[in-house]
């Protein structure tokens, strides 16, 4: 009976109903692979956002060196005549457009920089985090999988082992029953018998008592496992996936700031293009273009009526210019594209006395007859302006840009003045700290460089003086504004007797900018007439003036006259913009001689000769 209800208790230990840890293990497994599938996806798309964000950085980067260039492309370049262009509205308000450009650039190439520390730089050292952290938590799920697999099988050997104990009990107690009832075995056998059916009964108990805690302690492992361990590496995964989640938010919301925060700078950049094109001023600019290019000469007075219904006998002469309209033909005119804007010069060549006519018809038809040739000098000087070359006092020049280019000349001329002092005085410096010590170097291997630089100075400053003197010339001898109208009137008074008598007589400034050459006086020559007689004959003309000789001037060419420092002259036509001036020393003696050489005192009721464009 003992035996009996020890193995009915062990069949109800065996036929006790068991869960399937194999079906709940592969269900894990397929959970975990899933999850691992799905957080590998995730890691994917941040990894593809920070590949668009990469690209996009490049994009604003290759757009703003493209703006830079393009903006570097249009600037001025320096020491140019393009560079002097910028000083209109107009290409001011261009110029300034291409530094906002500029500016505009460098905000993309901010923008670009801040996206890829702030986003790029950022996610992908996120993303190494990631998967190291994701590495992690499937290592500890797989590893507590293996632990309870591990306890499974622990389980189910013990379970084997005991029901193979129960087993052996219950054959060795059905042999010991069988022994008993034989009367044919003898005692010996039956006891041997019964004792081995108690050692089987023995370790059947013992299985048991293995088993019973085998499953207890599986139960408590099987527990954690799936309420424990399990919910926490799950719950860690799903904090982890959340977190990229948001990481990834929080990069598409700094992706939107980063080009947010430079939306004013980059509107501050427009509101400046704005400003600059509402700064363009057609006035102004013409007024510029108009201050640029005005020669400075006044326009001629009204001209006279001359009637022409009395009989007049027109000649050739020297200084007419022109055919006698009389003989019905016309010379070639010797330059077509030339305007004459100076009024020529023509030698005077004596010839017999004829019958006269009235000074004011043979001026007239002199002003009103186009000119056939021009003067030497002016044909000269036209010749000089063509061939890139000029007179060192920019005498071709009219007045007022005449004025212009004395004054850059000068102002550049201070300027190498200013380089070449500072040098002397780093020279000089360094002169004394070679005295001081010696040991550092020769003071005397300076000396020959400090004697150029005085000589340059030397020299610069006595062309500064030359062009200074050239400058205070032009600008003593430009009228007032508010004057220019009321002179108009008596433009021509003064002309009427020394337009035609100011002949174009050799005359060249102190560095031989005009000097006539013998072959152009020998093509140039024109029958003489009555014509000259005319001048010839006429009264000297009035003084206008006095002037006082600031040099001595050896006059060696025709049509010069030679002056003696501090002598007191007469002026009888006043420059008219070549350099010369006309004076007399006495009725015999008059001549031209250049105007930088005198100081001129013009007589306010005075009507002198005018300057014409």
């Amino acid at each position: 009976m003992e035996f009996s209800f020890a193995r009915r208790d062990i069949v109800r230990l065996l036929k006790q109903p068991s869960r399937s840890i194999c079906g709940i293990t592969d269900q894990t497994e397929d959970q975990f692979d899933n999850l691992e599938k799905h957080t590998q996806w995730g890691i994917d798309v941040l990894e593809k956002y920070i590949k668009f964000v990469k690209e996009r950085a490049e994009i604003e980067l290759s757009y703003a060196k493209q703006l830079r260039n393009l903006s570097k492309k249009y600037q001025p370049k320096k020491n140019s005549k393009e560079e002097e262009e910028y000083r209109y509205t107009s290409t001011k308000a261009f110029l300034a457009t291409l530094n906002e450009i500029n500016d505009y650039a460098g905000q993309h190439e901010v923008i670009s920089e801040n996206m890829t520390s702030l986003i790029t730089g950022e996610l992908t050292r996120y993303v190494q985090e990631l998967k190291q952290e994701r590495k992690s938590h499937f290592h500890d799920g797989r590893k507590a999988q293996q632990h309870i697999e591990t306890c499974w099988k622990q389980l189910e050997a013990s379970k084997r082992r005991f029901e193979r104990d129960c087993k052996e009990a219950d054959r060795a107690q059905q042999y010991f029953e069988k022994m008993d009832a034989d009367i044919n075995v003898t005692k010996a056998d039956v006891e041997k018998a019964r004792q081995q059916a108690q050692l089987r009964h023995q370790m059947a108990e013992d299985s048991k008592a293995e088993y019973s805690s085998t499953l207890q302690k599986f139960n408590s492992e099987q527990h954690d496992h799936y309420y424990t361990h399990i919910p926490n590496i799950f719950q860690k995964i799903q904090e982890m996936e959340e977190r990229r989640i948001v990481r990834i938010g929080e990069s598409m919301k700094t992706f939107a700031e980063v080009d947010r925060q430079v939306i004013p700078i980059i509107g501050k950049c427009l509101d400046e293009i704005t400003k600059a094109a509402e700064s363009v001023d057609h006035k102004s600019d013409s007024q510029m273009v108009i201050e640029a290019f005005k020669s400075g000469f006044e326009p001629p007075g009204d001209i006279d009526f001359e009637d022409f219904t009395q009989p007049m006998k027109r000649t050739i002469s020297e200084s007419s210019l022109s055919n006698s309209r009389g003989d019905g033909k016309s010379e070639p005119k010797f330059g077509s594209k030339s305007k004459g804007k100076l009024w020529p010069f023509i030698k005077k060549n004596k010839s017999p006395k004829q019958q006269k006519e009235p000074l004011s018809h043979r001026f007239n038809e002199f002003m009103t007859s186009k000119p056939k040739i021009h003067c030497f000098r002016s044909l000269k000087r036209g010749l000089s302006l063509k061939l890139g070359a000029g007179p060192e006092d920019f005498s071709n020049l009219p007045p007022e840009q005449r004025r212009k280019k004395l004054q850059q000349k000068v102002d550049e001329l201070n300027r190498d003045i200013q380089k070449e002092m500072d040098q002397r005085d780093a020279l000089t410096k360094m002169k004394d700290v070679y005295i001081k010590n010696p040991q550092m170097g020769d003071a005397a291997s300076v000396d020959h460089r400090l004697a150029e630089l005085g000589q340059n100075i030397e020299k610069l400053r006595l062309e500064v003086q030359k062009f200074e003197g050239w400058l205070a010339e032009v600008e003593g001898r430009l009228p007032p504004r508010n004057e220019q109208a009321r002179r108009q009137s008596g433009l021509y008074e003064a002309q009427n007797t020394s337009a035609v008598n100011s002949c174009a007589q050799d005359r060249e400034s102190p560095d031989g900018s005009y000097t006539e050459e013998q072959s152009q006086e020998t093509e140039m020559k024109v029958p003489a007439t009555d014509f000259d007689d005319e001048f010839d004959d006429e009264e000297p003309l009035p003084t206008i003036g006095t002037c006082k000789a600031l040099y001595t001037f050896e006059g060696q060419n025709e049509g010069t006259i030679s002056v003696a420092e501090g002598e007191m002259l007469y002026v009888i036509e006043e420059d008219k913009g070549d350099g010369w001036t006309r004076i007399r020393r006495n009725e015999d003696e008059e001549g031209y001689v250049p105007t930088s050489y005198v100081e001129v005192y013009l007589d306010k009721n005075a009507k002198g000769a005018m300057t014409y464009i």
